[in-house]
């Protein structure tokens, strides 16, 4: 029985750990943040989803399920895997996605100078452009600093975290994660995935459950921008100061 008891406590502490942490550490940085949207205020069954590191070779698998399950996503995708899969970012548009800056390549941007940071962003300004506009940027590996947030305004970027990550990118555990995220979604939130060759196909392995149970709710799941259309109230989750990091 001493061991039984162990087990099951143990799993309990887990599991409220795993459901408590990432939520304390998400409002803890929603509440030092004034300029960074981290979820929409609205009382309306909307969610939006976000794929960060796109386009890959598990990018369609992840369009089919969204396409089944009448989904719609903002793909913050990365400049180089745009160049090497430009079909797939045609794709997500013609699909009706929408396409996000996430810099040139899956590295933390707050680790570039300031001319180094300003002339990738500039570069990967351009690229987005060929495949219509774009007007949210999320910092490659989530670190950011008021300067880098006040360059991407100059292009016209909106700063957009997240308020639901059950950080799959480093808990490469596909079911853990939809668990954790169906815990915690409610209206306006905004959730984080990612696309790659090894992160893509869990991605997929959860919405193919999740977006079912969603719709069973009552929610609709779309980009960040039609999100922001139904935002209602006082602007809430957003900041400027760090450096901090959010995914």
């Amino acid at each position: 029985m001493g061991l039984l008891f162990a087990i099951v406590f143990g799993l309990t502490a887990l599991g409220s750990a795993v459901t408590v942490v990432p939520t304390l550490v998400m409002e803890w940085k929603r509440s030092d943040s004034h300029d960074v949207l981290f979820y929409v205020g609205t009382k309306e069954p909307v969610v939006a989803l976000t794929i960060d590191d796109g386009p890959s070779l598990a990018t369609p698998e992840i369009l089919e399920i969204l396409a089944d399950n009448d989904a719609r996503a903002t793909f913050f995708v990365i400049g180089d895997h745009v160049r090497a899969h430009p079909d797939l970012a045609y794709r997500m548009v013609a699909e009706g996605h929408e396409l996000g800056h996430h810099m040139m390549a899956d590295a933390p941007s707050i680790d570039l100078p300031a001319d180094a940071f300003r002339a990738e962003l500039e570069e990967m300004d351009g690229i987005l452009a060929g495949f219509g506009s774009s007007n949210v940027f999320r910092p490659g590996s989530g670190w950011y600093d008021e300067r880098m947030i006040a360059d991407a305004a100059e292009l016209g970027y909106r700063t957009v975290l997240g308020s639901v990550y059950p950080f799959d990118a480093q808990i490469p555990l596909p079911k853990l994660s939809g668990w954790y995220m169906r815990q915690i979604v409610g209206p306006g939130s905004i959730m984080i995935l990612h696309d790659g060759p090894e992160r893509g196909p869990r991605t997929a392995e959860v919405l193919r459950s999740l977006l079912p149970e969603l719709r069973a709710r009552g929610y609709r799941v779309v980009t960040v921008s039609s999100l922001l259309s139904l935002e209602v109230g006082v602007e809430e989750g957003r900041g400027a100061t760090g450096p901090r990091r959010a995914q």
